[in-house]
Parts: structure tokens; sequence; C-alpha cells
């Protein structure tokens, strides 16, 4: 049996062509619709190419696996989860704490909204965490966040400093995900992220003034 841990996840080859572009597109839509219906278990080639009205084949072309695919998905959640870190949090005409708080709360909205399939990649996910394409797209979102801290908390030590944004990102991303397992009301999103806000605020504070 293949090691699905050691299976390619990297697309055979990027579309270039219009028509190309158009059909990895509506893969990827139908995927998120399998995805979201069946769940990691049920999820299958064949049933994305059904979704997406296309021939298996035609997925084969860009897609080696479901696994890749998959890790497509996640890929996008990452570097859409990565872009919202920088754009808030390298926004340096606002305080950092401001910066932190709101990033919280469009952190928490965004796991609420996108709950189904968040949670449904997080359930693929032994198909491909140990790849090292996995290992670097998780890197380069801890990259900004580690700036960040440098910046939130000058007078503290680089130790400090990494230990603060890992048990922020950790927090946020565990607390964020079970808090979205439920259907919530915009009250509640708000409530439950201003708390979050608060807590981390103050930690940051602390530090800064030890």
């Amino acid at each position: 049996m293949t090691d699905r841990r050691n299976a390619q996840i990297s697309s055979r080859k990027q579309p270039r062509q219009a028509r190309a572009v158009e059909l990895v597109a509506a893969v990827l839509d139908a995927a998120v619709q399998v995805l979201a219906k069946e769940g990691a278990q049920r999820f299958t080639m064949a049933r994305v190419a059904e979704r997406a009205g296309v021939s298996v084949g035609s997925l084969y072309q860009y897609f080696p696996n479901k696994a890749a695919i998959l890790f497509r998905l996640q890929s996008d959640e990452w570097r859409q989860t990565t872009d919202l870190l920088r754009t808030i949090l390298e926004d340096t005409g606002r305080p950092p704490l401001e910066r932190l708080r709101t990033l919280v709360h469009a952190f928490v909205q965004s796991e609420c909204d996108e709950a189904t399939v968040r949670g449904a990649l997080d359930d693929a996910a032994p198909l491909y965490r140990d790849a090292p394409e996995a290992r670097a797209a998780k890197e380069s979102g801890m990259d900004t966040v580690q700036r960040f801290m440098r910046e939130a908390l000058p007078g503290t030590s680089k130790a400090a400093q990494d230990l603060a944004g890992d048990l922020i990102t950790t927090t946020l991303s565990q607390v964020g995900k079970q808090f979205s397992e439920a259907p919530r009301s915009p009250a509640e999103v708000h409530a439950y992220a201003e708390a979050m806000a608060d807590m981390f605020c103050a930690y940051l504070k602390d530090l800064g003034c030890r």
C-alpha cells in the first residue's frame, strides 16, 4: 500500500492557457462543494470530476491524486490566512495592539464563515501534513508573526518574542476552530473575538513591562 504521507501532492503542471485556467478553477470550485457535502472520507477524484462536469482524465492532467487537490485547497486557505496576517500586521500606521485586535476579529469571523470546509480539510490533513510543501506553506505565515512580535515587543528577548507569537497563533487557531464548530450569531462572534483580543493584548502589555 502506498504511504499516503509520502504521496505526491504537488500539481502536475500549472495551467497557462485561459481554457486550462478555467478548467482548474472549475475543478477547485467543485472540490470545495464535494468536500463540504461528502467530507474528507468520501472525497474522490470521480466525485469531483462529476461535479465539475469534466472527465476524470482532465483532473489527472493537473492533479496526480485526491491528496493533491485537497492540498491545493488547503494551500489556498493558508495563503489567504497569510495575506490576512500580512495586510493587518504590517500596517505600521496603526499601533501594534490595535492591529492585533483587528486580526483577532478578522480571523474568528473567517473561521466561522468557512467552518464546514475548514473542518473537512482538517480531517484530510493526514494526507499531506508531513509533506515539505505543507511545512513551507506554514512557515511563511509564521515569518509575518515573528516580524510583528519584534516590533510589538522591542525590549524583550527573541525567545520571549517567539514564544508570544507561537502562543497567540496556536491559541487563535485552536480556539477559533472550536468556537466555529457551532453556528454563531454576529453578536457572539464579536463578543468572543473581543474577549480573545483583550486577553492577547493584556499578555503583550505585561511582557512589554517586564
